[in-house]
């Protein structure tokens, strides 16, 4: 009997991509556009497991009824996990998650937005479109020699250090679970702030790293810093980086994640007026880029994701076991303390 799989705020590019991995048809699967909700989940039933997204929400009573329905797995098709109550599902429910569907796509995605801005490329696109091909206003600044503070330095985090090390910058970093033998100058936080002209974040959202920006540590950073978040979007205090951009002590933002997104990206409002004020306003600064979490999206990450979803599903399943369960053991630790021979319950 076919597993059967509810895949919820599902787009045409999750759509193709699951389809193309499920091509063989091992798999019973609906895509819902809508996403998991209080209000959404009693469609989960009469399925083995639901897959889920960054914007899911599975919290406490939604991981209730997806018990009542007998679902017996949530497979997130990203990383992070901020939004599933992985205590709560302890004892309840298993959770496995895409650790490393291509470390190379978020990278080089934050790599992107940190050369459009400074060299001002969306600006000199916009004018050339309209053949005006005057320079004014379009200086930009040398990265090479330039010291960049890498904030998480797993995977993504890693790869983004070696393209930084590439353009000849000078890197340092922080993480609460440093790299043995890495080779990684690690710093503390306190001096990320202090001595980076370019700030960069790659680490999973906590308790610890809820807005780890906020009007005190951007009250000790360089002015004119750039800053860089293609990974949670509570890092950062929106209201305090607005701050931060009206006084001139931010000198740039390049921003994939925002900590409201959850209901305006993904979504075509070029014809409404956006109810989020303070996005609104950092759209608006001339110095500020946000791309709607896009950093994930390339073919590569895309084929990586589906794979590892339903191979996870499959080993979860077939074989009882799951090198990508969660637990919030693992998630206290940094790293899970088993080696996966077993579930974590």
């Amino acid at each position: 009997m076919k597993t059967k799989i509810a895949v919820f705020d599902s787009k045409e590019y999750d759509i193709a991509s699951f389809e193309n991995a499920n091509a063989d048809g091992r798999y019973e699967v609906k895509f819902y556009e809508t996403k998991l909700t209080e209000d959404t989940v009693n469609l989960t039933a009469g399925y083995d497991a639901v897959c889920v997204f960054v914007n899911d929400t599975v919290n406490d009573k939604v991981i209730d009824r997806l018990v009542d329905n007998n679902v017996r797995l949530i497979a997130l098709r990203c990383a992070g996990y901020n939004n599933v109550d992985i205590e709560y599902a302890y004892g309840r429910i298993h959770v496995v998650r895409v650790p490393a569907y291509s470390p190379y796509a978020v990278a080089e995605h934050a790599m992107a937005l940190l050369l459009t801005s400074i060299r001002r490329i969306h600006k000199a696109y916009i004018r050339t479109r309209d053949f005006n091909f005057s320079l004014s206003g379009l200086t930009g600044f040398d990265l090479h020699g330039k010291t960049v503070g890498v904030v998480g330095t797993g995977k993504i985090g890693r790869v983004f250090i070696d393209i930084c090390k590439g353009f000849g910058m000078n890197v340092i970093a922080y993480d609460k679970f440093p790299a043995k033998d890495s080779g990684i100058n690690y710093v503390t936080l306190d001096e990320i702030w202090e001595k980076s002209d370019i700030i960069s974040f790659h680490c999973p959202l906590t308790d610890e790293t809820r807005h780890v920006v906020n009007a005190g540590s951007i009250d000790r950073m360089k002015k004119g810093v750039v800053i860089i978040n293609t990974s949670r979007g509570a890092l950062i205090d929106s209201e305090a980086l607005l701050e931060g951009i009206k006084d001139r002590k931010i000198g740039a933002a390049c921003l994939d994640v925002y900590e409201e997104e959850s209901d305006v990206f993904f979504h075509d409002f070029s014809g409404h007026i956006i109810e989020d004020d303070t996005l609104a306003r950092l759209i608006s600064m001339p110095n500020v880029i946000v791309t709607s979490h896009q950093a994930f999206l390339t073919a590569e990450a895309l084929s990586n994701i589906a794979d590892t979803t339903f191979s996870n599903v499959e080993q979860f399943f077939a074989e009882g076991v799951c090198d990508n369960e969660l637990c919030y053991k693992c998630a206290k630790v940094g790293s899970c303390p088993q080696e996966h021979k077993k579930l974590c319950f």
